[in-house]
């Protein structure tokens, strides 16, 4: 049997303990306005300081995601993006950049792919991890099995989503299935509501942290400096999506300030 390498996002996440610092995630969407766009603004993001990048793949029926993600995913979809053309793509950048990325899209797209022909078609193209928000752990054991598995030495991390409302018994299980790191929704909803701290909210992340020696990262909800300063606090990454999609749809000019400014308070 080939030996494992280790995942680009474990090694990101042992780097940044072993600096003190916290992780900033990056969420664009891929192929909004195109593909070409899309890789100039990872390189973007990896210049202004961005450790990992999430890259939604576009799908009809974005069940988790709020207006501007929903919006985003149209504009990617009426350019012909899919993923059978994000993988390329994704390749391509293996050549010019070692920043971990992480595909977030719906199981219905990987369904209709074929879970083991996804996990080797995205390994081979240098996907380092899925989050798939419409599969809870208790469904996923075939994927699980098939990212567990890889491909030529490497493994896929699956990534699954705790929210404020899940059960002490469903911390643990999600925790347990979770790979690269454990993704806690900050509020219940969608995508891109604004963010309440409070010592409830504190407590819990806390708790969740307790449970795992994975890393846990916080999303939804987060779309500012002081959101991020917030979130550092509490958890071992931040995620910024739909701020970042907004910006770079609507003040590409100022794209790169805001994002710098996130990394400073990250």
């Amino acid at each position: 049997m080939s030996r494992m390498q280790k995942n680009r996002i474990d090694a990101t996440f042992a780097r940044l303990r072993r600096e003190q610092k916290k992780a900033f995630i990056a969420y664009i969407m891929a192929g909004d306005p195109s593909l070409e766009r899309t890789k100039e603004q990872v390189l973007l993001l990896e210049r202004c300081g961005v450790d990992i990048v999430e890259l939604g793949v576009p799908f009809s029926d974005p069940v988790a995601d709020g207006p501007t993600i929903q919006r985003a995913a149209e504009r990617a979809l009426a350019s012909g993006t899919t993923l059978r053309r994000v993988l390329p793509l994704v390749k391509e950048l293996r050549t010019v950049t070692q920043i971990p990325i992480v595909l977030m899209t719906y199981y219905n797209i990987i369904f209709k792919y074929g879970e083991q022909q996804f996990v080797q078609d995205a390994l081979d193209a240098g996907v380092d991890g899925v989050i798939l928000p419409d599969l809870p752990p208790d469904e996923a054991s075939a994927f699980m099995a098939h990212a567990r598995a890889g491909a030529n030495g490497k493994t896929l991390a699956t990534i699954f989503l705790v929210a404020p409302t899940s059960t002490d018994g469903r911390i643990r299980k999600i925790v347990s299935a979770s790979s690269g790191f454990v993704y806690y929704v900050s509020m219940t909803g969608i995508t891109g509501s604004s963010l309440q701290v409070d010592e409830s909210f504190s407590r819990h992340i806390q708790g969740v942290r307790e449970r795992s020696r994975k890393p846990v990262a916080v999303g939804f909800g987060v779309s500012n400096a002081r959101d991020a300063r917030m979130m550092r606090e509490v958890a071992d990454g931040v995620i910024v999506g739909s701020a970042l999609v907004r910006m770079f749809h609507e003040h590409p000019d100022a794209v790169e300030a805001f994002i710098r400014e996130l990394r400073g308070a990250i």
